[in-house]
């Protein structure tokens, strides 16, 4: 009876066999087809966690700026665009109606056309231009402002060194979340040159010696 239920068993045992393998092989299987979808489903509630990506502007900064920040900031950025003679990107900051009054005797300039031809003129005769802004005041009024401003100029004009300073009242209208300018007022400081006699004035030439506005 021993040997016989022995035998009995071992069969028992290899008949198993196959079907434990075939469910191991069937355990395996469903394992791989259900872990691509549980790292799915993870992937969707990382993303769903992520905070929205927002582009660093100046009207749509990761911080949100007050007007005044977002003035000041522009004021920079128009600065830069203006030294290195940018002006698609000096485009950006102006209304196509802008009304600009500089330093010198000569009537307004009306539309961004008119400035832009003023300004290319100007800065075909200057090199190593540099310009610095100090004393920045800016006032918001709901969807106006003003700010005025001091400035320092220095650069080559028609290879001579050339020095100036002055300062620029702008008046700006908030359009679709972006302030532009709408009038611009710059007035030339007059100053003495090294080696020039006390009480005599230095001579501007047309405006090339200044910035049309900052």
């Amino acid at each position: 009876m021993v040997g016989f239920g022995t035998g009995f068993c071992n069969k028992e045992r290899n008949a198993l066999r196959p079907m434990m393998a075939l469910l191991a092989t069937m355990a395996i299987a469903f394992s791989l087809a259900v872990a691509p979808d549980a790292s799915a489903q993870n992937n969707k509630k990382k993303k769903k966690n992520e905070p929205p990506k927002v582009n660093n502007d100046n009207a749509n900064p990761v911080v949100p700026l007050t007007d005044e920040q977002q003035i000041d900031y522009m004021l920079s950025e128009y600065l830069g665009a203006w030294q290195l003679g940018d002006t698609e990107r000096m485009h950006k900051f102006y209304s196509e109606d802008v009304s600009v009054v500089n330093g010198g005797w000569a009537a307004p300039v009306i539309g961004w056309t008119n400035f832009l031809a003023l300004y290319e003129q100007q800065k075909s005769h200057m090199q190593k231009v540099r310009l610095d802004r100090m004393n920045t005041y800016i006032k918001v009024n709901g969807t106006t402002a003003w700010t005025c401003y001091q400035w320092e100029f220095d650069a080559l004009v028609d290879d001579t060194p050339t020095t100036a300073r002055g300062q620029t009242t702008l008046i700006l209208v908030k359009r679709d979340t972006r302030w532009l300018i709408v009038h611009d007022h710059t007035s030339v400081v007059q100053t003495v040159k090294q080696g020039q006699p006390a009480g005599t004035q230095t001579v501007q030439t047309g405006t090339a010696s200044k910035p049309p506005s900052q």
